[in-house]
């Protein structure tokens, strides 16, 4: 009878072990496995907890001060939406399990979803800021196509603002930079908000990791002033700067990419 039974421990071991990608030095594996890590770092982290509040309280401290004076037009917040105000690691995690990266068709099956979480102090940022008669901007680069799944997800955390005129999607380019113009036509847009350098400035856009570098010296004033930034261990420009936004590189090209770019001794 023992002896079935440690059998089974074992076969029901296999059974659980099998979701995750085999152990080992593959490519694929560093890639997958860097991807949990990050997330677990934005789901369980008391720092990334923390640094989010940081961002918030930041921008409530700045709007404090921005509303003590006179401006000509009516105030608005331009905010980025993914791993800004909503988390998505969930999307990451399940990818990273199932040993693959990030895919459109699997990410707008997501958004339609309509079920990732806030960001610790974003809602209460917007619905402070909103109380003060700001108005808020969901500038983001995520499709048409997933509008209403983007448009529940905001209800459903009844976000400010959260109609489809305030919720300005993708268009022809990525570049953010003529959305935000548009937007500054009417409104004096007092922060910007976003995990990525190009939520800022189109002085970041498709830019190298060394310029990207550059830029954060040029504008080092404004972060913390005007820009607010979140932290994205998972994704974003940093990484696709090093492979010169060459989306198509295989896992193995990748790895091959990022371990060129880092220090060692």
């Amino acid at each position: 009878m023992k002896k079935y039974c440690f059998i089974l421990i074992i076969v029901a071991f296999s059974c659980r072990t099998s979701q995750f990608p085999p152990v080992g030095n593959t490519a694929q594996n560093i890639t997958s496995n860097g991807k949990l890590l990050a997330s677990l770092y934005q789901q369980r982290a008391a720092e990334y907890r923390a640094l989010c509040w940081q961002a918030f309280n930041t921008a409530h401290f700045r709007l404090d001060e921005i509303l003590k004076d006179q401006h000509s037009k009516p105030l608005a917040i331009i905010t980025d939406i993914d791993e800004t105000i909503l988390d998505n690691s969930p999307y990451a995690v399940k990818r990273s399990l199932q040993g693959f990266d990030y895919e459109l068709a699997s990410w707008e099956n997501w958004t339609a979803k309509g079920e990732a979480d806030t960001l610790s102090g974003a809602r209460s940022f917007l619905k402070y800021a909103s109380s003060k008669g700001v108005k808020i901007f969901y500038l983001t680069n995520r499709a048409e196509t997933e509008r209403k799944g983007t448009l529940n997800n905001l209800l459903r955390y009844d976000f400010p603002d959260a109609a489809n005129d305030h919720l300005i999607l993708k268009g022809a380019v990525s570049s953010k930079e003529t959305r935000r113009q548009q937007i500054s036509e009417k409104y004096e847009v007092v922060l910007l908000m976003g995990d990525n350098l190009a939520d800022f400035s189109d002085l970041f856009d498709k830019k190298t990791s060394e310029e990207r570098l550059t830029g954060v010296s040029l504008l080092a004033n404004e972060f913390g002033k005007k820009f607010i930034i979140l932290p994205n261990p998972s994704y974003g420009d940093w990484e696709t700067s090093l492979y010169q936004y060459n989306y198509n590189l295989t896992p193995v090209q990748k790895d091959s990419v990022i371990k060129q770019a880092l220090k060692s001794y």
